[in-house]
């Protein structure tokens, strides 16, 4: 059955329609507008927790069910969630669930190898315009088939790491000595095919864990394999249709595209499940290319199942030139694209400014323009001033009049700067310029203009600002 486009009439007659006050929007038709901008979820309207409203409840639940079911990974507060997504393109609401990235290791690998993988894995942290980019999670492969090493190898990762975990051997005995070594963790199951999906079927649901049916390339067989391991009472299952390059990478892609548009515009029930990429077997087909180009190539696919709604990818390690496209790709593909990235408004105080001597700078709350004005000036003594422009750059915020003398008055007002510095002057970015005199006469403050570019602060403070009368004593650190 095909989903229709929620909207909040669909929702509003199963709520309580109290007006109780009990939520943020404090009204019931408030409520359904925020469910229906996911914004918020039926466990924050507490009347709808009573036993009395427990038939709308689960109408409700089934109503805004998303064609492709959440899966989770893991457990307790060391979990990662899959799938969940409501729509084709982010535009037209937001997708949810970035998608997770999983390293893998070999069981022939040396311990001490394992141990340094999983170390970097863990331990991996980019920050990117105000968010903090890691890795998910770790996938432990069985080479040979050999129980007892396996589950050796488990038990060098779990002590190692907390991260979700998934167990990958197509072999069910190999992996029940792997779910015996770690009871509790969830670990992710790969895979059920159609050589092994009976046993892999019945050891998903002694142990309650997710399971991937792997169909090499073949939809069709995804969805027989699907309606197989469900049939059986597996609960949790992630899609592999098969991972190429070369000659067969649009075939992937297109399987990947094909699947998802099934799930979401035609609800397909069997294809509505997460899907999986597995670009690391690019290193199991290695022939006479080098290390250099299957790492490009592994990257590149990555990239294209991210790009092509995968919900979970596994690499072979995280090598920083591997990790880092891919991570900033899935930041910029799962932000929520009807809202500007901001960061809060308000004074930022780098270094030790001298009241008499520092100076005092302004820009806007969007993001990429705070980050790239704070790398150019956190070596400076000075304050900094974050207007509140709704997200926008400078020169947008200028033009839509969301950065305006006012703005910069209430921001000044606000964050008690003249208790803080004994001088008035202000510098602005050269891109608003031409608030210049309409911030002199809002604030009383004298305005310089500052640089286009934040990257000439510096220079510009040493020729303008260091000496001046007014404030002879500044210098840089």
């Amino acid at each position: 059955m095909v989903k229709k486009k929620l909207g909040p009439m669909n929702l509003y007659p199963l709520l309580p329609r109290t007006n109780c006050g009990e939520c943020s929007p404090k009204t019931c038709m408030g409520f359904a507008v925020q469910l229906c901008e996911r914004n918020l979820t039926l466990g924050q309207c507490p009347p709808l927790l009573d036993l009395k409203y427990q038939t709308n409840l689960e109408k409700l639940e089934e109503i805004m069910a998303p064609p492709v079911k959440e899966v989770v990974i893991g457990s307790g507060s060391h979990q990662v969630r899959v799938g969940g997504q409501l729509v084709m393109r982010r535009h037209e609401l937001r997708y949810f669930n970035q998608t997770a990235i999983f390293t893998t290791v070999d069981d022939t690998m040396p311990a001490e190898e394992i141990v340094s993988r999983v170390s970097k894995t863990a331990s991996f942290s980019y920050p990117y315009i105000g968010n903090t980019l890691t890795l998910d999670g770790i996938a432990i492969r069985s080479n040979d088939g050999d129980e007892g090493r396996f589950s050796e190898t488990v038990a060098t990762v779990a002590g190692a790491t907390e991260m979700p975990l998934a167990l990958w051997a197509p072999d069910p005995g190999v992996l029940e000595t792997g779910l015996e070594t770690v009871p509790g963790r969830n670990p992710l199951l790969y895979a059920a095919d159609e050589s092994n999906w009976e046993g892999m079927a019945a050891l998903a649901c002694r142990f309650g864990s997710p399971l991937v049916v792997s169909a090499d390339g073949d939809v069709r067989k995804a969805r027989s394999l699907v309606s197989a391991v469900t049939g059986q009472g597996v609960k949790d299952v992630l899609i592999d249709a098969g991972c190429g390059f070369g000659e067969t990478l649009p075939k992937s892609v297109n399987n990947l595209s094909m699947m998802r548009t099934s799930a979401i515009t035609e609800g397909d029930s069997l294809l509505g499940y997460p899907l999986v990429g597995t670009p690391v077997t690019l290193w199991d087909r290695k022939n006479s290319e080098t290390d250099e180009v299957i790492r490009w190539m592994e990257s590149c696919l990555a990239s294209m199942m991210t790009i092509r709604y995968v919900d979970l990818v596994v690499i072979r390690d995280p090598t920083i030139w591997s990790v880092l496209p891919l991570v900033v790709l899935r930041n910029n593909i799962y932000n929520d694209p009807r809202k500007p990235v901001s960061v809060e408004p308000g004074l930022r105080v780098f270094g030790n400014p001298d009241p008499a001597e520092a100076p005092v700078l302004i820009t806007s709350n969007f993001a990429l323009t705070y980050y790239t004005v704070l790398s150019d000036i956190e070596k400076l003594d000075c304050f900094l001033l974050v207007a509140d422009t709704e997200g926008l750059s400078v020169d947008s915020a200028v033009a839509g009049r969301k950065l305006n003398a006012d703005k910069v008055a209430d921001i000044m007002r606000s964050s008690g700067i003249a208790e803080r510095v004994t001088h008035r002057t202000i510098i602005i970015p050269g891109l608003a310029a031409r608030l210049k005199g309409d911030i002199e006469d809002a604030t009383k403050w004298d305005v310089m203009v500052g640089p286009r570019d934040s990257a000439g602060i510096p220079a510009f403070l040493k020729e303008k600002w260091e000496g001046a009368e007014h404030k002879p004593g500044w210098s840089y650190r």
